[in-house]
């Protein structure tokens, strides 16, 4: 049986996960959090379900060694490869995995239309298609793939005007055709929130599930008796491309934090 003050080990394919480790931090203060960052295999998007498993079970094995008493899958690529996988290979570990929020845009759209902003591995997968055939029913959903959003936020690029142009000519189809609620199905796109800002009109509701994540994550330590009495301890981080790159982008979408290792597999 872990103990209440033992870690939680957050993981994504890079830094998009940050999005969603600060909703964490938000709802359970007193919980002490490991992230790793696997900015070496970067964007899992464009990879097969077998390498991203691989990927995990590395990753999921880490935790375990690091005395993790449960694991988010702050990615939704790889919840979509591996979270079934991890939860066969670890069915007493409490397992958060991440999928995009349809059911909560199917409900909010006034129009009957929503555009979902994904990687390519995400929409093209089962598990996407099992939600549209479950929540979906009723409304038209508008799917656009967005290669290169993520590599450019792994740099640390948000605002820049190549950027801008990239993101406008994923976003414009979807207003075109009436969307008037945005899905960021993607842990890495919730940090684009203002640029979105300037190209959506102030009535287009925009949607992620990070803060449904750390609420999920709330309800299962809750359920095994392993919520943090506190304080927490610092927030670790590992990655495994050049921690100094990770040291670099943290500032700007986390805060100063020099604990960045090299993560080991």
């Amino acid at each position: 049986m872990a103990e209440r003050s033992a870690p939680v080990g957050v993981m994504d394919s890079g830094v998009g996960g940050l999005s969603v480790l600060a909703e964490i931090q938000r709802l359970l203060p007193n919980e002490t959090l490991l992230y790793v960052a696997d900015c070496g295999h970067v964007p899992y998007g464009e990879k097969s379900p077998d390498y991203i498993r691989e990927r995990l079970r590395r990753i999921a094995g880490f935790f375990h060694e690091q005395g993790a008493k449960a694991m988010v899958l702050a990615c939704n690529t790889a919840t979509v490869a591996a979270v079934a996988d991890l939860r066969e290979l670890y069915p007493l570990w409490p397992l958060v995995g991440m999928e995009p929020a349809v059911k909560p845009a199917a409900a909010a759209t006034r129009s009957g239309v929503v555009g979902v902003l994904a990687t390519t591995g995400t929409l093209q997968s089962a598990k996407f298609a099992a939600l549209l055939d479950r929540f979906a029913n009723d409304v038209q959903v508008i799917t656009q793939p967005c290669p290169g959003l993520v590599e450019r936020i792994e740099t640390g690029d948000l605002f820049s005007p190549a950027l801008r142009q990239l993101l406008s000519s994923y976003v414009q189809p979807l207003l075109a055709a009436g969307c008037d609620t945005l899905i960021l199905g993607c842990t890495h796109y919730p940090f684009l929130r203002p640029l979105l800002a300037e190209m959506v009109p102030a009535d287009v509701a925009i949607i992620d599930t990070g803060a449904a994540v750390a609420r999920q994550l709330q309800r299962l330590l809750g359920a095994h008796g392993l919520l943090a009495d506190g304080p927490a301890g610092d927030t670790r981080f590992w990655t495994s491309a050049d921690p100094q790159s990770l040291r670099k982008i943290l500032p700007l979408l986390w805060h100063k934090s020099d604990s960045v290792q090299s993560f080991p597999l």
